[in-house]
Parts: structure tokens; C-alpha cells; sequence
């Protein structure tokens, strides 16, 4: 893989592609969005528009549903077992790559920034569908397919969340 990558994430189509530097398909991820849809106001819990960039890349190399808390492992591993002890937690697992938004205005600063909302591309149960909205902002993906993203994406990757 020559040069850089970039990311494109359609809301309308639950999906993530993963894009090189001539703008070629290289991959496509089924993601979930948030279930209250687009939009960038903080405590929306809607997923932000515009254009971002990977900020941090947090979890290399830890095992596959372990889970993380404000960005720190818990040294949990997700199990239906955990799930079932905590039915209201919102899972983050695997991997982590925080989005900070380059728009000022719309997705950056005051009450419209994509990092201080804390809005992550990451793993997910497997038991929580891909292909349809159902998170609080964030974009999830299947475990397998956040390593596989991870590895492939540096910090400073663009980020472009789409409506169409």
C-alpha cells in the first residue's frame, strides 16, 4: 500500500471504506452509526458529519472484547456472561481510534466537538448488528474488522462522515 490511506463512512449505507491515496476501495466495513442519526450538538448522541481526523489510536495490541472504560482497559474481556451483569453499558472493546473534527463551528470547538464528545470508530459485541444504526455517536465495527483498521490506519488519517 503506497501513500496515504483515508476513511469515508456513509451514514445512509452503515458502511466504512478504507480508501488509498488515489482514492481506490481498498476495503469496506458493515459499521453501526448512532440510532438518533446524524448531527454534531454535544449530548445529541447523534453521529457527527464532516470532515475528521484519526486523533489517537488507543489499544494496540490488546486481545480481541477486551474492554475499555474512558479510553483505559478494564482488564475485562466482554463475555455474554459481562453483558448480562451490565445491561445498560454502552460496550467499547478491542480497539479505539478518537475522532477530532476539522471544521470549526460545525464539528470542532464550542458545543459541536466531535473529541470532546468522545465520538470513537470502534469494536463492538458480536452479538450487536453491523448494517443498521444503534450507537450513542460512535462508529462500531466487528472486532475482527477494527484490528484489521487499526493496523492499517496511522494517527492523522482523514476521516470523512458522509450523508450520502
Amino acid at each position: 500500500m503506497s501513500g496515504p490511506m483515508r476513511i469515508e463512512i456513509s451514514i445512509p449505507r452503515q458502511t466504512l471504506d478504507l480508501l488509498d491515496d488515489a482514492g481506490r476501495l481498498v476495503r469496506r466495513y458493515a459499521v453501526s452509526t448512532a440510532a438518533n442519526g446524524a448531527g454534531e450538538r454535544n449530548g445529541s448522541f447523534c453521529t457527527p458529519r464532516g470532515r475528521h481526523i484519526v486523533r489517537a489510536k488507543i489499544g494496540a495490541g490488546a486481545a480481541a472484547n477486551m474492554v475499555f472504560v474512558r479510553r483505559r482497559l478494564t482488564g475485562e474481556v466482554w463475555t455474554p456472561e459481562l453483558a448480562a451483569q451490565f445491561p445498560g453499558r454502552d460496550w467499547i472493546l478491542t480497539r479505539i481510534l478518537w475522532l477530532s473534527g476539522c471544521e470549526p463551528g460545525r464539528n470542532r470547538l464550542g458545543g459541536v466537538d466531535t473529541m470532546r464528545r468522545y465520538i470513537y470508530i470502534h469494536g463492538s459485541p458480536d452479538s450487536v448488528p453491523m448494517g443498521a444504526p444503534g450507537s450513542i455517536g460512535c462508529i462500531r465495527m466487528r472486532n475482527s474488522d477494527i484490528v484489521e483498521l487499526f493496523d492499517r490506519v496511522p494517527a492523522y488519517t482523514p476521516v470523512e462522515i458522509l450523508e450520502s
